[in-house]
């Protein structure tokens, strides 16, 4: 009776082992599995023998406000010189494409008009896709300058932007804003002349106009608008928008693919993994890298801290990072 009972408590805890022994192996894949660790640049040579093409944000990572980032212009000459192509593809809108190669210039960052691709240009080339121009409407613009500058390229009649900033609605009895029912398209960009009457205009034109279209050319939080500090981005202008038509924009800057699908068919690139989308912004630049079969680099020159980089909450991890694009420069292999 004793040997029956010490072999069933050996075969208990042989079969408490053995789950024991499964449980661990288990959660140990589970903790290899589960999340990837994004990791430092390391072997620079390795990298860039990766990459035929290079898209660089530009907020955050050429510049900071007017300020070049240390060891930019550097970056961007000698990657030419290894026979690199480049693209700058930016969230902003305050500027044309004209106006960017202007500040490209400012700073002694070498770039050609055609390499140089907003969201304000992305606005117009999907108003320009879709054959937005056929329907003989107009455009409302919640932004800046830049936008009406790439509207005006493809003859698409707008109005809004400055020549709003500082119209005030009256709210007394009876009083109405009244809006032009021929408008068939509300664009919302980074606007610091943002106001109650644009919201006001907006809603109308979105509420009442029959298949208005609501377009963002970004969704950015918040970014380097100066070298002192981050400024609330275009988030805040959309946010408000939505919040009084309950409705979602298109979206048509990072991460959306109209950017890429554009470069992609005008250049013939035909491999996307050899193309590395370098920014300093997870949700925007990294995404925009992941979800269109990119290879992702991001700097910590920016928005995105280390910290927030490597925290547990955070799920979008880029192949690599640096401290800033001056790495390309300055790691050894």
């Amino acid at each position: 009776m004793a040997d029956a009972t010490q072999s069933r408590q050996f075969d208990s805890s042989k079969r408490a082992r053995k789950e024991g022994q499964e449980s661990a192996s288990l959660a140990e894949n589970v903790s290899t599995t589960a999340r990837p660790q994004a990791r430092r640049l390391q072997n620079l040579s390795a990298f860039l023998d990766n990459i035929d093409i290079f898209i660089f944000d530009c907020d955050g990572v050429i510049w900071s406000g007017d300020t070049v980032i240390g060891g930019a212009s550097d970056v961007v000459a000698q990657l030419r010189t290894a026979g690199k192509r480049i693209f700058f593809v930016t969230n902003n809108s305050t500027k044309s494409r004209k106006g960017y190669k202007g500040k490209f210039d400012s700073l002694g960052v070498s770039a050609e008009p055609e390499e140089i691709f907003t969201s304000s240009f992305a606005a117009a080339a999907y108003l320009e896709q879709t054959n937005f121009k056929a329907t003989g409407k107009k455009v409302y613009v919640i932004g800046s300058k830049g936008i009406g500058d790439e509207l005006d390229l493809i003859d698409i009649p707008w109005f809004g932007a400055e020549a709003d900033a500082d119209k005030k609605p009256s709210m007394g009895a009876g009083d109405r804003v009244d809006h032009d029912p021929e408008v068939g398209a509300v664009i919302v960009g980074f606007d610091k002349h943002f106001n109650y009457f644009k919201i006001q205009y907006a809603q109308l034109c979105l509420n009442q106009n029959p298949g208005c279209q609501f377009i963002a050319t970004n969704l950015d939080q918040a970014t380097n608008f100066t070298d002192a500090q981050l400024w609330a981005s275009n988030g805040a202008m959309v946010g408000a928008i939505k919040g009084c038509t309950g409705r979602e924009p298109t979206l048509v800057g990072k991460p959306a693919p109209l950017m890429i699908d554009y470069i992609s068919k005008k250049f013939g690139i035909s491999d996307r993994r050899r193309i590395c989308m370098v920014g300093d912004r997870l949700n925007t630049d990294v995404l925009f890298g992941l979800d269109n079969g990119l290879q992702t680099c991001l700097t910590l020159s920016g928005v995105t801290s280390e910290e927030k980089l490597l925290s547990e909450s955070n799920d979008i991890i880029p192949d690599v990072y640096v401290d800033s694009i001056a790495d390309f420069l300055l790691a050894k292999d």
